[in-house]
Parts: C-alpha cells; sequence; structure tokens
C-alpha cells in the first residue's frame, strides 16, 4: 500500500469515526471467510458496516474526533463495526458474538463516550432509532383514539337518556 492509499483509507476512517452513531471495536481472530461475510451481511441489513483497517492508519484517523478514546483498544486482529444509528452496530456485534466464540468484544465509542465491553452489551438491549419512532408514534396516536371515544361516548349517553325519556313519557 503506498502513501496515496494509506492517506486515502486514513480519510476513509476519519469519515467513518466522525458520521457514526456507535463504534465498536471487536478481535477476529480465527473467524473463517465465510464468517466475516456473514458478521458484513448482518450488519449490511442492520444499516451499518464492518471494516478491517491497519490499527496504526486507524489511529490517526482518529486524532481529533469524538471518538478518539478507542485508540488504547487498537491492538491485535481488529474489526471496526459501526452504524449511523446508535444501537444497530452494537445489536449486531452482540449478536454475532453469541454465535461466533473467535469474535470478541472489546469495546468501543458513542460519539464522545467510551464503552468498555459492558457498555457495549447495555448499548445492544436499547431500543434502535426505528423501535423509537414506533413507540412514538403508538403513543401519539393513542391520545388521538381516546380524544374520538370520548367525543363519540356523550353523544350516546344522551340518545340513550332521550330514549329512556321517550319510554316513561309512552308509559305514563
Amino acid at each position: 500500500m503506498d502513501r496515496a492509499q494509506k492517506e486515502k483509507v486514513v480519510e476513509e476512517l476519519g469519515q467513518i469515526f466522525e458520521s457514526s452513531g456507535v463504534v465498536v471495536v471487536s478481535h477476529y481472530a480465527g473467524l473463517t471467510v465465510a464468517e466475516m461475510q456473514d458478521l458484513r451481511a448482518r450488519a449490511r441489513d442492520a444499516g451499518g458496516a464492518v471494516r478491517v483497517a491497519k490499527n496504526r492508519l486507524a489511529k490517526i484517523a482518529l486524532d481529533g474526533k469524538p471518538c478518539e478514546s478507542i485508540a488504547d483498544l487498537l491492538t491485535g486482529m481488529t474489526v471496526l463495526t459501526y452504524s449511523e444509528d446508535p444501537v444497530a452496530a452494537a445489536k449486531v456485534a452482540e449478536d454475532f458474538a453469541k454465535d461466533n466464540k473467535n469474535f470478541e468484544i472489546l469495546g468501543g465509542a458513542m460519539g464522545e463516550n467510551a464503552l468498555d465491553r459492558k457498555g457495549v452489551e447495555t448499548v445492544s438491549k436499547m431500543p434502535s432509532r426505528e423501535e423509537l419512532i414506533a413507540s412514538i408514534v403508538g403513543c401519539i396516536g393513542a391520545p388521538a383514539s381516546n380524544i374520538a371515544g370520548a367525543i363519540g361516548a356523550p353523544a350516546s349517553n344522551i340518545a340513550s337518556i332521550l330514549s329512556t325519556i321517550e319510554e316513561k313519557a309512552e308509559a305514563a
């Protein structure tokens, strides 16, 4: 890899570190090509991506970025799992680690917040952006249906009262 290619890789990694909601650093020694392809497919399906890069170049790219704290994790055979959604990459990494013993999560970063192994696990258990949006829409929609029910209820009460009055008038 010549200098121009290295500069391009550093620039690409810098963009990843700046724009990602979460970056998870893991060791992947012992994974087969098929297993790595599976990890990439899972990340892509969740809206994230996987990147293997030289640790030295990744450390250069981290300089001055919000997630600079993960530089210490970049030792050995590391792979970066990242996504704009602050939860997606962590979920993908956690699920993949459960299925593959050779995939060891070291930690990561969520913006400026450094995450240790437990931190990544905690983030992976949080609801995703889509799940949060769905619950918010559900909460917004619920009061509207309650209001419609409340508006419709008095009309039915009035109708039953009127019919009761009519019945009493006819009986008398």
